[in-house]
């Protein structure tokens, strides 16, 4: 192809090579991507405030427990940002159900596939470098589908739950939300202390999920045969080769 029939300006024959061994395939939609980045707004306010609210700041210092409501404002980020994790949540399971086919890999791990299985291990050996190359996914890979499952589908269900029923004690045994959620009170003995600390312990689970899937996210960006973190914003998935796996 010459530069004239290409329709395209200031490039040379190796940069038309590269123009045609790059395609793109729309693979997130706008739902998907606005859940994805408030989602993580959500959490990284959730971890800051829950943090405190574990481990409180010494406010006296700041002034006079009549003169603040530091401890307040805390609780009261923690609780909004809960309430729109867990009704963003449920907007996703919402488009799981009516979005495209990638929108699903988020609720369901095909673990009775045993090629599922193969390119998981694959995955594995190539994010410690045993591989020598990448495979090429339009949606997740199968190893980043089991990491998204585990911490977000079952961690984030598991910590809206408790801080919901955490959230239901506050307001009183005789509350509509207390009703809906005080039964989780009874699968930890009755005891709200144990509530709290896994509901802590579920924080530093996410924590280590968002450390994790940052790092992972830049290392394939650079390293992969594919966008990653732009993909998570136009929503298009951008391969930089035309090769069979």
């Amino acid at each position: 192809m010459s530069t004239s029939e290409s329709g395209l300006h200031d490039v040379d024959e190796s940069d038309l090579a590269t123009v045609s061994r790059q395609t793109s395939v729309y693979v997130y939609e706008v739902p998907v991507r606005l859940w994805h980045w408030i989602n993580a707004l959500a959490i990284l306010i959730l971890c800051v405030t829950g943090y405190f609210i574990g481990s409180p700041p010494p406010s006296m210092q700041i002034a006079e427990a009549t003169h603040q409501f530091v401890f307040g404002y805390i609780r009261f980020a923690h609780f909004a940002a809960g309430w729109i994790l867990a009704i963003g949540f449920l907007g996703r399971m919402y488009w799981a159900i009516f979005g495209n086919h990638h929108a699903r890999q988020l609720f369901y791990v095909p673990i009775w596939r045993g090629s599922w299985w193969r390119e998981v291990f694959f995955e594995v050996r190539w994010y410690l470098f045993l591989e020598r190359a990448p495979k090429k996914y339009v949606g997740h890979n199968p190893l980043a589908q089991l990491a998204m499952f585990c911490f977000i589908t079952l961690g984030v269900s598991f910590m809206i739950v408790t801080g919901l029923a955490l959230y239901s004690e506050g307001l009183g045994k005789e509350s509509g939300l207390y009703a809906l959620f005080g039964w989780v009170f009874t699968l930890f003995g009755n005891n709200p202390h144990l509530v709290h600390t896994y509901h802590h312990l579920g924080m530093w689970w996410i924590v280590i999920f968002m450390i994790v899937h940052i790092y992972v996210a830049i290392r394939e960006d650079i390293m992969s045969r594919q966008s990653i973190v732009s993909t998570m914003i136009s929503g298009t998935r951008t391969f930089k080769d035309d090769l069979p796996d």
